[in-house]
């Protein structure tokens, strides 16, 4: 499979370097290839927003499920911005309208702003829309992850489990061996103290002999 993609990746990759980047003919080829992405946990964002501006040249050929698919594929890449750029790039009649696409826009807004709890309930009323999307919880949770990682110096076993959704509490201690992080007794997790990862910055100033010499003989002879 993954040589599969890989040779999709090659083939999509020369498509989009050629003058038919925006030829609708197109569009089933790349469209198979958002649905590699999905399934095979790959990402190629120029090839993904190639879809959206087709879709916006040639509206008769909107395709709902691919665009879910790629909108999804946008999330497992926060904290990057693809999520916003390729919400940009969808109608607004789509957006309020196709429901799949409202939902994951609703879903990507609670990521967007940290409302992780809320998230996680909101998908699991809605988990048909990542059928199919091989790899989504774990990108999330590395996201989640993320902004813990920048944000709490400790945090609560529990809190930090509501956080990655995680009702069972199988997914808490995988992450937190990931990222090196340490619990106590009292169940505080300690998270990878951020100024013991601040790297002092030695700054080197380069002069010019000669032109500091020149200064000085102006210097003196004023």
């Amino acid at each position: 499979m993954a040589a599969t993609n890989e040779q999709m990746k090659t083939n999509v990759g020369k498509l989009l370097r050629g003058i038919d980047r925006y030829n609708p003919e197109n569009l089933a080829t790349l469209e198979r290839y958002v649905e590699t992405q999905a399934r095979e946990n790959a990402y190629d964002l120029e090839a993904n927003l190639a879809v959206l501006k087709l879709y916006q040249f040639n509206p008769a050929y909107f395709q709902t499920q691919v665009t879910s698919q790629i909108l999804l594929k946008a999330l497992t890449n926060l904290p990057h911005t693809d999520f916003t750029l390729c919400k940009c790039m969808i109608d607004q009649t789509h957006q309020q309208e196709e429901r799949p696409i409202r939902q994951i826009l609703y879903l990507g807004n609670l990521l967007e702003t940290c409302h992780f709890q809320s998230f996680w309930t909101s998908l699991e009323e809605n988990r048909e829309l990542i059928d199919g999307i091989t790899g989504f919880e774990d990108s999330v949770r590395k996201f989640i992850c993320h902004v813990v990682g920048i944000t709490y110096q400790t945090i609560e076993h529990r809190l930090l489990a509501e956080m990655l959704g995680d009702p069972l509490d199988t997914q808490v201690k995988i992450w937190m061996n990931k990222y090196g992080w340490t619990e106590n007794d009292e169940g505080q997790i300690f998270i990878f103290n951020q100024e013991e990862s601040v790297k002092p910055k030695n700054i080197v100033e380069k002069i010019d002999f000669e032109s500091e010499c020149c200064r000085l003989d102006l210097i003196m002879k004023t």
